[in-house]
């Protein structure tokens, strides 16, 4: 499910009271989901080349992906991903919400360590994965507000 991060569906925050609604609307989901267990923080690093890159502070390397395969060496595409386990709290990565809020990070998942429970924010909302149909309904239940008008929901 999709959850907006302004009123309205407006996609990007233009002063410090905007930035608190979009805080607030990312921890708010991110403590129902996390409240008392560790979470996963997964950034991605893409690049051009198979080496991996330097880690980002207090993460671990992962895996890498080859998300776009090419004859050419040179046109090939891959997919670092980092992972850090931290326990949940609610603003503990707040500057990196900001971020992504601000579309200078992108493509980071919060999950939790089973990865049942999935939290991709972007700039302009996150998409939520949860692990049954009914969990969903009852956190898109408690946040309407926050909902797409749009028919397809996005």
């Amino acid at each position: 499910m999709r959850f907006h991060s302004l009123p309205q569906s407006k996609r990007y925050a233009e002063d410090e009271s905007e930035y608190a609604v979009v805080l607030e609307r990312y921890n708010t989901v991110l403590d129902e989901l996390f409240a008392g267990t560790d979470v996963y923080v997964i950034t991605p690093h893409w690049s051009a080349e198979a080496e991996v890159p330097p880690l980002p502070p207090g993460a671990g390397y992962w895996q890498s992906l080859l998300a776009e395969d090419d004859p050419e060496p040179e046109f090939r595409t891959y997919c670092h991903l980092f992972a850090a386990r931290r326990p949940w709290q609610r603003g503990c990565i707040d500057e990196l919400l900001r971020d992504i809020a601000d579309d200078k990070v992108a493509g980071v998942l919060i999950t939790d360590t089973r990865m049942r429970r999935i939290h991709h924010p972007y700039d302009g909302g996150a998409d939520v994965f949860l692990p049954t149909p009914e969990e969903r309904d009852r956190m898109r239940d408690r946040h309407t507000d926050w909902l797409s008008a749009h028919p397809s929901g996005l």
